[in-house]
């Protein structure tokens, strides 16, 4: 029987690197001594490690930690311009780029009118473009760029398989966009995008299992389960807007996404009609177009609309319930623009009703994701891949 094969010096190497790198993003700055507590390490082989990161351009001298009699210990940290990444959320009015560098630090962020160029690759090249110039650095400086759209994206060419209000976006685009700005290039489902930036700086944070539901204009499911997000075999996993609701007609056409059966109930049409019969009008007023659901759900909070929100509140607990029977996540975050209107006031009645209808009880809470959701989610995905080549690297050339 063959005898297992040692972990080679250049692979130890790697994963001492790469878990100091990670350490130091996660806690730094951090002193060589306390480099060496939280991994295990000796101070000479921290020392070495770091002196090797040093010499690549990944960590620098960042300050001094005060110590006792002896000198002062120098305080090392990962340097900010070692990478680079851009995320984009893309809208049929509106495409907004941002640039971060590798701690995660939001350098520029700028906003593109699709109409200008008026196709997909173009579009997105400008606003890349214009965010590194912003951010003043090249665009090749650039390890990874994550592209949020509307609509399902087949998890096996990652190319959009269907999306109803962003045409242009169909199957050959990403070839496209990456052989004008690199294979790095990915194009990701904005709720998941929006769960993703949950997961990494909201209330999310800490939990393997959760669902993030996105209440707005159209209504979809991020999905994470053992801290991966769950697409579907075919990309169309979070589709909520179709879930069959009793009461409520089954869609005729399913690539109308408006005449889903939860879309139905829970959509701008929906809550304009539930805003009448309880007098309810939002400030300031809209004309004579629907008022946006965000707005009236914002102004029941602000003006004591209990019985608008208890319905409102009924109605997502539908969909909340059907989704906690199949995967008791054990979480359910609030979000898009009808979750951030009405906060914990229409988390709490959220939670209450899924309780009265459901065998499980999950906690409903509100996005704390801060900024732009999907832009954020965007820039985490590609944080996620750039320090994945960089961080995996570090010993590339040296000797085994």
């Amino acid at each position: 029987m063959p005898g297992r094969h040692p972990g080679t010096p250049r692979l130890l190497r790697r994963l001492n690197d790469r878990a100091a790198l990670e350490l130091l993003l996660a806690k730094g700055p951090l002193t060589r001594g306390e480099l060496g507590e939280h991994t295990g390490l000796s101070k000479v082989t921290s020392g070495q490690l770091l002196a090797r990161l040093e010499e690549r351009g990944l960590v620098e001298v960042s300050g001094q930690r005060p110590g006792g009699r002896g000198p002062n210990a120098a305080l090392y940290t990962v340097v900010p311009a070692s990478a680079y990444v851009a995320g984009l959320e893309v809208l049929p009015d509106r495409v907004t780029a941002g640039v971060a560098d590798i701690t995660g630090a939001l350098i520029a962020e700028v906003g593109v009118d699709p109409c200008e160029t008026g196709e997909p690759v173009k579009t997105v090249h400008s606003a890349v473009r214009r965010a590194c110039d912003a951010a003043g650095i090249p665009l090749g400086r650039l390890r990874a760029l994550v592209i949020g759209t509307r609509g399902v994206v087949d998890p096996r060419t990652g190319d959009v398989r269907f999306s109803f209000d962003l045409p242009s976006w169909h199957a050959g685009v990403l070839a496209d966009l990456r052989a004008t700005l690199g294979a790095s290039v990915t194009i990701e489902n904005d709720v998941n995008l929006a769960a993703l930036a949950e997961h990494a700086y909201g209330a999310a944070r800490g939990a393997d299992d959760f669902v993030l539901v996105w209440a707005g204009v159209g209504q979809g499911l991020g999905v994470m389960l053992g801290s991966r997000l769950h697409r579907g075999f075919t990309g169309g996993a979070g589709e909520i807007g179709w879930l069959p609701v009793p009461g409520e007609p089954l869609p005729v056409n399913v690539t109308e996404p408006q005449s889903g059966s939860f879309q139905r109930l829970v959509g701008t049409a929906a809550l304009n009609r539930l805003a009448a019969t309880h007098g309810l009008r939002p400030a300031p007023a809209h004309g004579l177009g629907p008022a946006p659901g965000a707005d009236l759900v914002r102004t029941a909070v602000e003006t004591g609309g209990e019985e608008f929100l208890d319905e409102v509140a009924r109605r997502l607990a539908i969909g909340v319930a059907a989704v906690t029977v199949v995967l008791d996540p054990g979480l359910i975050v609030l979000s898009g623009d009808i979750g951030r209107a009405g906060g914990q006031a229409l988390a709490g009645r959220v939670e209450r009703a899924v309780a009265r209808v459901c065998p499980s009880r999950p906690k409903v809470t509100v996005t704390e994701v801060e900024g732009n959701p999907i832009l954020r989610g965007a820039l985490a995905a590609a944080l996620d891949q750039a320090r994945e080549e960089v961080f995996s690297s570090t010993v590339d050339g040296m000797p085994s």
